[in-house]
């Protein structure tokens, strides 16, 4: 009876001290907002955690993002159904209506509206060519960058480096090296001591930034040409697509070795780049061979290595290249040619990617339409008109780990298989810092 008893008032007390849960519509108790093992309650966790990627095929994010956007954004009326998540938009409309907003965009540095602006037209292309032209432009507004009165500077700046980011996608979404690059600038201004002053603080990023590029993009690449180098050997055959920085170090310096090889470039419509790697190789007295993608499996059975660069590298291994990478490497696998990837350790990501439409990038659909040097070839000129022609001009593919025999990076060669390793014991603050 005494434990009885006790249990009574213990259940009474019990009752009078526990809070009213809240019901759902169908009178299910909703669950108590938990907390983190320091205290942190859900909703802070929800501010830590990163953005959704914009899905254009949802009507209210598009309206949302129309808004806010800077850039006049038109919607392409010969959409492509299967991409309707990544942004179609026409592309002569954007930068003319940018030109004349010059002096109206208080919010954006003259820096970072210039990088756009090339962004914009085409004329910054390669990956690390274009995270060194945004890093410069953050830098250039680092240091005309002054702190407001009764703010701080590590949020202030932080929300102005967040502004410009987006001003950029606007321009061209971000590569995902770039999207590495703008995570560490973040990482280092949150962690600016407080004791700084503001001019100590934005010489700290400068000098951050300095760093990263001399650090992760040149002297990575030096170490890569200085281990990929010893892969070439007197009387090889080497194929490359299209223009990639990394392989014409590699192929010039190993012709500065006194190495005796010949090169196969592999080009493809619209952008044609290997025509310009091909006559800057052809000056330094190397000998070269160019065809078209087309032809790719008549030219594989001479070959003897295949070197290929990259705008990323997953961590299962995939290597997410601009298009018609992934059908150099099978074909060079289906002829049991190895295959070496290209590329600096910073350009690593965490995301796991099985094919190229997920997340993928469309170009200028005029581009392919057009074909250079022919103004007889006009068979597609109004094109927009016709409401069953939908031009795809997709610039990334994926290509599976399986057609990678490995990857140079300035960790060292490694196999595919070994990327999500790099990723996950070094981390992101051993890679990027």
């Amino acid at each position: 009876m005494g434990e009885g008893g006790n249990a009574g008032v213990n259940s009474t007390n019990t009752v009078k001290s526990v809070k009213a849960v809240p019901q759902r519509k169908d009178n299910s108790p909703l669950a108590a907002p938990s907390e983190k093992k320091g205290g942190q309650p859900d909703k802070d966790k929800k501010k830590d955690a990163p953005h959704p990627r914009m899905q254009f095929d949802d009507e209210n994010r598009v309206e949302k993002a129309k808004k806010r956007s800077v850039v006049k954004q038109t919607e392409s009326r010969n959409r492509v159904e299967l991409f309707r998540h990544l942004p179609q938009y026409e592309h002569g409309t954007r930068l003319p209506d940018l030109e004349s907003k010059f002096f109206q965009l208080n919010s954006v540095h003259p820096a970072v509206y210039k990088v756009g602006m090339q962004y914009l037209a085409g004329n910054i292309s390669g990956g690390n060519n274009r995270c060194m032209a945004m890093l410069q432009a953050f830098q250039e507004s680092i240091k005309d960058y002054s702190t407001p009165p009764e703010k701080a500077l590590i949020r202030d700046l932080t929300a102005k480096i967040n502004s410009y980011v987006s001003f950029l996608i606007e321009c061209r979404p971000l590569s995902m090296s770039m999207g590495n690059a703008i995570r560490l600038l973040k990482t280092r201004i949150a962690k600016l001591p407080l004791s700084l002053s503001e001019a100590e603080a934005k010489a700290s990023l400068v000098s951050d930034i300095d760093r990263f590029i001399s650090e992760k993009i040149m002297l990575a690449d030096k170490v890569i040409v200085k281990q990929a180098v010893t892969k070439i050997r007197d009387g090889d055959v080497l194929l490359t697509y299209a223009s990639s920085s990394a392989v014409e170090m590699i192929l010039l310096h190993a012709h500065e070795l006194g190495k005796q090889f010949r090169v196969v470039i592999v080009d493809s419509r619209p952008k044609l780049e290997g025509q310009k790697l091909l006559r800057r190789l052809v000056q330094k007295g190397i000998s070269c061979t160019y065809t078209h993608i087309n032809a790719v499996s008549y030219v594989m059975h001479e070959v003897t290595r295949v070197f290929l660069g990259a705008s990323s590298i997953l961590s299962n291994g995939t290597v997410y290249s601009r298009v018609g990478s992934a059908c150099v490497a099978m074909v060079a696998n289906q002829f049991r040619v190895p295959v070496l990837i290209c590329c600096e350790a910073y350009k690593f990501h965490e995301r796991v990617q099985l094919d190229s439409i997920c997340s993928n990038e469309l170009g200028d659909p005029d581009a392919i339409s057009n074909v250079p040097g022919r103004k007889d070839i006009n068979y597609l000129d109004g094109w927009s008109n016709s409401e069953n022609l939908r031009p795809l001009n997709l610039m990334y593919d994926a290509t599976p780990s399986d057609y990678v025999s490995v990857i140079i990076t300035d960790y060292g060669m490694i196999p595919p298989t070994s990327v999500p390793v790099i990723v996950r014991e070094y981390g992101r603050e051993y890679l990027w810092v």
